[in-house]
Parts: C-alpha cells; structure tokens; sequence
C-alpha cells in the first residue's frame, strides 16, 4: 500500500504537474481567482476550520498553537467523513492541499497536514 504524502501549496500558485491531485481546504473560494485558473480537482469546504475559528484566530501568530487544538477538535468531531476520503484518495495520488492564506506556515492546510500525521 502506498504511503500517504500530502503536500502543501497556495492556490495562487501556478499548478504543475507534480502536484498530483489538487484539492482545496478553505471554506471560502480565494478572492480574485477563476475555477479555471486555479486547478482544483476537488474542494473539501468542510475539512476547513469553521467560519468561527477561522474569524478567531485572524491569523494572529500568538493564537496558532490554540487554534491548532480547536481545529484538531473540530476535524475529530465533526469532518470524519472528509478526513477518511482524503486519506484514501493519497493513497492512490499525491496530494496538494491548496490554502489561500498569506502565512505559508501557519494556516490551515499546514494544520491538517499535521492532523494528517503526513
């Protein structure tokens, strides 16, 4: 069995081939782009952090450790079936998990590839 690799990426990057599989993990389509231009195979709105948290940690560097331990919350409690797809899908593909933020290292597709353990 392949083992699963998940790679992470802003989605205003420009895709390339080795990205595998592109899949989107915001709640919100990113500001300014086209579905065309972006390259997404599949949007996982729900795999995101909740409009609530997400308002909360405003991307405050001195909240990404607490929102870490929410959002790890949230995906336990309520994405299961989101998690268990991803999960199968890497097995059969790379996988880029696309993210819109500014912070490359402290955003939400970094924290689920940690939730990830990849």
């Amino acid at each position: 069995m392949r083992q699963c690799q998940f790679q992470i990426k802003r989605v205003y990057e420009a895709a390339q081939t080795t990205d595998g599989e592109r899949i989107l993990v915001d709640r919100l389509w990113p500001r300014g782009l086209s579905k065309e231009k972006a390259r997404v195979d599949l949007w996982l709105k729900e795999s995101a952090p909740s409009h609530a948290l997400r308002k909360w940690f405003s991307h405050k560097e001195e909240r990404w450790q607490e929102f870490r331990k929410r959002y790890f919350k949230e995906l336990e409690g309520n994405n299961k079936e989101e998690i268990r797809l991803l999960l199968s899908l890497c097995r059969k593909n790379k996988i880029t998990l696309l993210y819109s933020a500014k912070d490359e290292k402290r955003n939400n597709a970094v924290a689920l590839k940690d939730f990830l353990g990849a």
